[in-house]
C-alpha cells in the first residue's frame, strides 16, 4: 500500500477545542466547500491516514492520545494544526492544564490559524499538506534506491 497524492486520506482529531474549528472542518467536507473534490478522503483509522488534522490545544489529558495517533500513521505523514488553539494554545494557553499548540507534542508541518479557522483556510492548509506529503514521499522513494 503506497501513498498517492491523487487521494490522500485525512484523520481529524479534536484535542480540546471549543468545537468552533471542528464545525469548520466538517463544513469544509460538505458540498458547499467540498474538500473531497481534491481527492481527500476522511478516515477514522490512523493506519490509513496520510494527513493528521488537529484542532484544539494540547493538554495533559490528550497529549498521549495525539502522540499515539501520530505514531500509528505510516510514513510519509503530515500534520496540520487547525485553529489558533492548535497553533499556539490560543485563548487557553495560560490555563493550568494547557501545554500549548500541537507542536508541543508532535512535529507540525502546516499551521492554519483562525478563531474559528475558516473552511477556505482549512482547504488551503490541506492542499499545502498534500504538497509537503509529495515532497516527503519523493525523499522516501529516493532513500529506498
Amino acid at each position: 500500500m503506497g501513498y498517492s497524492s491523487k487521494s490522500p486520506w485525512l484523520i481529524h482529531y479534536d484535542g480540546s477545542s471549543c468545537n468552533g474549528c471542528d464545525i469548520e472542518v466538517l463544513d469544509s467536507l460538505t458540498p458547499l466547500y467540498d474538500l473531497e473534490r481534491f481527492g481527500i478522503i476522511n478516515t477514522g483509522n490512523p493506519k490509513h491516514a496520510d494527513i493528521f488534522l488537529v484542532t484544539g490545544a494540547v493538554n495533559h489529558q490528550n497529549m498521549n492520545v495525539v502522540k499515539h495517533i501520530y505514531d500509528q500513521m505510516m510514513e510519509p505523514k503530515v500534520v496540520v494544526a487547525c485553529g489558533i488553539c492548535a497553533c499556539t494554545g490560543g485563548v487557553f494557553r495560560d490555563a493550568y492544564n494547557v501545554i500549548g499548540g500541537v507542536d508541543k507534542a508532535i512535529p507540525v508541518d502546516v499551521y492554519a490559524p483562525g478563531c474559528a479557522v475558516r473552511p477556505e483556510t482549512i482547504i488551503d492548509a490541506v492542499l499545502k499538506a498534500v504538497e509537503i506529503l509529495d515532497e516527503k514521499a519523493a525523499k522516501l522513494a529516493g532513500n529506498k534506491r
